[in-house]
């Protein structure tokens, strides 16, 4: 059987697969419209698979809130390329993950892909996203997702689809709270204060002075005020509480939280790919490659 340009173009529309593999699985059904979904079907698991061993590191961050505000999540959800991250299908599985994660109690990603995607309807998440890499053909992958209830009160904040905080506090006042949170996505703080920087980043800071300062030619009392000095200057920087904010950098955080009563708990920040290790790909090499085939 003739394989129509007609028959190839109803095949994507049904799959959503790309042109030569919907041509190519009607070559070997000779035709067989329905025979070519099953098998591309059947072997969905297996092109899936292939891909995932492929570098995800662009993608979306997803946010969602109840009404309320007492309870929230924000999950990252990745593909390979900046230009799948505006796919409607990409975006529509993004939001559905989150939309699950609102009401489950998976502990973590692995138990998150074994539930449904949508509620009252069959598939998991972990099918979801065969078929999505099937249909799309990049890796994609639910990378990490954090979950907050809270007696207090929740605010986000979103820069674009890369950067996402939910914070956690108490004290009444949202609208301060969102603006925290637009602040933590601008200055990445490690923690909240000074007595929750990790003792071995602290410790490593101070190496990384004394280690210039040596140098100096300065006797030891005033190296070591010198490092304390710098020390001091560094908690600062890193913590929420001790940051100008952004909006109004004349007054620190924690004094503008003391003086409007309201208290950070917690927060978390994600943004895309941070600590993925990306492929550095050279676009010339990669188009006489093309060229030569």
């Amino acid at each position: 059987m003739a394989i129509t340009a007609a028959l190839v173009k109803e095949l994507r529309e049904r799959t959503g697969s790309g042109m030569m593999e919907c041509k190519k699985a009607l070559v070997e059904t000779d035709g067989d419209i329905e025979l070519a979904i099953e098998n591309m079907r059947k072997s969905g698991q297996t092109k899936a698979a292939k891909k995932a061993g492929r570098v995800a590191a662009e993608g979306v961050i997803v946010i969602k809130l109840s009404a309320d505000n007492k309870q929230g999540c924000m999950v990252e959800v990745n593909c390979e390329t900046d230009f799948v991250a505006k796919d409607e299908n990409f975006a529509s599985f993004a939001d559905a993950v989150a939309e699950q994660l609102m009401n489950s109690d998976a502990a973590d990603v692995e138990a998150l892909m074994q539930q449904p995607l949508r509620a009252g309807e069959a598939g998991s998440v972990e099918e979801a996203r065969q078929a999505l890499i099937n249909k799309i053909g990049e890796n994609i992958s639910v990378r990490r997702f954090v979950r907050f209830n809270t007696s207090g009160e929740l605010a986000s904040y979103k820069h674009g689809v890369r950067i996402g905080v939910m914070v956690e506090a108490e004290g009444g006042k949202v609208d301060l709270v969102r603006d925290v949170a637009m602040h933590i996505a601008a200055t990445n703080p490690v923690c909240i204060s000074e007595e929750q920087v990790p003792a071995e980043l602290l410790q490593k800071e101070r190496e990384i002075i004394e280690a210039q300062s040596a140098d100096s030619g300065k006797p030891a009392d005033i190296i070591e005020k010198m490092v304390n000095g710098r020390i001091s200057k560094y908690l600062k920087e890193v913590t929420l509480l001790g940051q100008p904010f952004v909006k109004d950098p004349e007054v620190m955080v924690g004094k503008l939280l003391a003086k409007e009563g309201v208290k950070i708990l917690s927060f978390t920040r994600f943004e895309v790919g941070e600590g993925i290790e990306k492929k550095q790909e050279n676009f010339a090499e990669e188009v006489m490659a093309q060229a030569r085939l």
